[in-house]
């Protein structure tokens, strides 16, 4: 015979208090005393009650609002972002979560902060926010936090008073991996290695390029590889750095883009020299990517699926926001490498 789940009538029984106490106390609201809280926690703990979250929210009517703050101007891989919380948004309609996208966000932290310093608790149940690091921008995430909105870093995560969930790969691992592929491609081949970002004040940028140096300069004694160049999106500043580091360093046998659109820089490298006699590696894939994948122009892609990454933050949203814990195992972004052998493969795979 199935074993009887303890309902909330027996909650309040066992903890001496009404129904409409453990109501409370359940939905974190106020006016409850913490010796009640305690009761209440105790007995939750004593007679086993497990909380029906779907079944609650369909009694209270409660829904879900939820946004995903993202940068104003992008490429290839945050159009993929943009195609998959459109997905998401029917997706999860069902379960009353409305999610909506804001492209707002410029490089500028000082702006970046004023657009959270105006978000409310009545404006939105929860922000996923996908921004550079800075003290600027910690601070208006604290701040929001405070205010009771829920936050969750999307791609890369923002030290601060309060630590926020992260969805995305580990970065430093992803950098490490990106440089034990180009050391075993080079195959003992002397020289450097060209290193390419948008900008070094994005955290995942950061530690990308952490790991990759760690594996390079630990591992690979034939490598040097060389100061990050920031192309700041620019397609004129990209090909004059990239155009004068071809002409400083004549031994460049291999390059790596670590940030996350990949084309510019790319384009630029095929342009200005011939990538198949370079080793290449990149992350994130997209349409591009795929392509140079495909022509062999591209070596190898350190991938997360932007898909798990949407729905990964919508789900730690949703948990905040109910004051559960997440299943960290569902939500942890795996680190894929592309090649072109599996690229197919990789493609007919199923969704997280």
């Amino acid at each position: 015979m199935a074993e009887v789940r303890p309902t909330t009538k027996d909650l309040a029984k066992a903890a001496g208090v009404s129904l409409a106490t453990v109501d409370r106390v359940l939905n974190g609201r106020s006016g409850v005393r913490q010796k009640t809280v305690d009761a209440v926690n105790e007995a939750i703990e004593r007679i086993g009650f497990i909380r029906n979250i779907s079944a609650a929210n369909l009694a209270r009517g409660r829904s879900y609002r939820l946004d995903f703050l993202l940068p104003r101007s992008g490429d290839q891989f945050l159009e993929s972002l943009v195609d998959r919380i459109a997905e998401a948004q029917v997706a999860f309609a069902a379960d009353s979560t409305f999610v909506r996208v804001r492209k707002e966000l410029q490089g500028d932290p000082h702006q970046i902060a004023g657009i959270l310093s105006r978000i409310t608790p009545e404006d939105t149940d929860g922000v996923a926010l996908m921004a550079p690091d800075s003290p600027q921008v910690r601070d208006a995430t604290t701040r929001l936090l405070e205010r009771g909105v829920k936050v969750v870093a999307l791609v890369a995560g923002h030290a601060g008073e309060h630590p926020v969930d992260v969805v995305g790969v580990d970065n430093i691992a992803a950098g490490a991996t990106a440089g034990q592929l180009v050391g075993r491609f080079c195959g003992g081949r002397q020289g450097k290695i060209l290193v390419v970002s948008d900008t070094m004040n994005a955290q995942d940028s950061v530690e990308r390029r952490h790991g990759f140096d760690s594996v390079v300069t630990g591992r690979f004694p034939n490598l040097v590889a060389l100061p990050t160049l920031e192309s700041y999106g620019d397609e004129a500043r990209t090909r004059a750095i990239i155009a004068n580091a071809f002409r400083n360093h004549p031994d460049i046998v291999g390059t790596y883009v670590l940030s996350s659109e990949a084309r510019l820089a790319l384009e630029v490298i095929g342009e200005l020299g011939s990538l198949s006699d370079l080793v290449n590696i990149a992350h994130e894939r997209t349409r591009f990517t795929e392509e140079m994948l495909m022509r062999g122009a591209l070596d190898a892609v350190i991938a997360q699926n932007p898909g798990h990454l949407v729905r990964s933050a919508i789900r730690l949203l949703r948990a905040r926001c109910d004051m559960r814990e997440p299943l960290a195992s569902q939500e942890e972004i795996r680190i894929e490498i592309l090649i072109r052998e599996n690229l197919g493969k990789v493609a007919r795979a199923g969704r997280a």
